[in-house]
């Protein structure tokens, strides 16, 4: 298990416990730290992924607290990474992405416009390398939208619809917990993009190809 996610499940441990309850606030960080037996970075790290859940509410200057949604909501909310470590659908959507996503980007290189061409560029430059997860994963959403636009196939945008929002939050938890996400994201982005604008169709759908790979693998790797 990786060292975020220990946190996480120490964090989540102590919140379904009743150890802490809704509208409590977190002991300070060196202090939790040393309780749970984890470094500073692996805390601070989880005290980010479960914010972004609406778990934990961080207020600057005050310290971080325990939402004050009811019991159920915050059981809810948690469910989400149990689902991504062991809910096998999770992974048979990104073997459909690897299986229809390089044949799209291949299409995309001999078919796209000059407009598409300019927009998928733009999505490629608005993207700050430290742009927070939920940027990340909006764009890389409207980034593969517009490769499958770029087609001319419109099953084929339908088909990716479902099958991209089926793994959004496996996306998001990646871009939580893997340093370097977003540079990563970029840079392979602008790889298919190159390939596309040259129309090299065999390179757009490699670099597609190892683009939706590695996020299949580090979540293999972390179930």
């Amino acid at each position: 298990m990786a060292l975020t996610d220990e946190a996480i499940v120490k964090i989540k441990g102590m919140i379904t416990s009743g150890e802490l309850r809704p509208g409590d606030r977190l002991p300070k960080e060196a202090d939790l730290a040393a309780r749970l037996g984890l470094s500073r970075n692996s805390l601070r790290e989880a005290v980010k992924a479960l914010t972004l859940v609406n778990v934990l509410d961080v207020r600057h200057g005050d310290g971080t607290y325990v939402t004050s949604l009811d019991s159920a909501h915050l059981l809810d909310a948690l469910s989400f990474m149990v689902d991504l470590h062991q809910d096998d659908s999770v992974l048979q959507f990104f073997e459909v992405r690897r299986l229809l996503e390089p044949g799209v980007a291949a299409l995309a290189a001999n078919r796209r416009t000059t407009e598409q061409l300019s927009e998928l560029r733009l999505l490629t430059s608005d993207l700050a390398a430290g742009a927070g997860v939920d940027d990340l994963v909006a764009n890389d959403l409207k980034f593969h939208r517009g490769i499958a636009e770029a087609s001319g196939n419109a099953v084929v945008c339908s088909l990716l619809d479902g099958v991209s929002g089926a793994t959004q939050r496996a996306r998001i938890w990646r871009g939580v917990t893997q340093a370097g996400a977003v540079e990563r994201t970029l840079a392979e982005h602008s790889a298919i993009l190159d390939a596309i604008e040259i129309g090299d169709a065999e390179a757009a759908r490699a670099w597609m190809t190892g683009h939706i790979a590695g996020v299949e693998n580090w979540l293999r790797k972390a179930r």
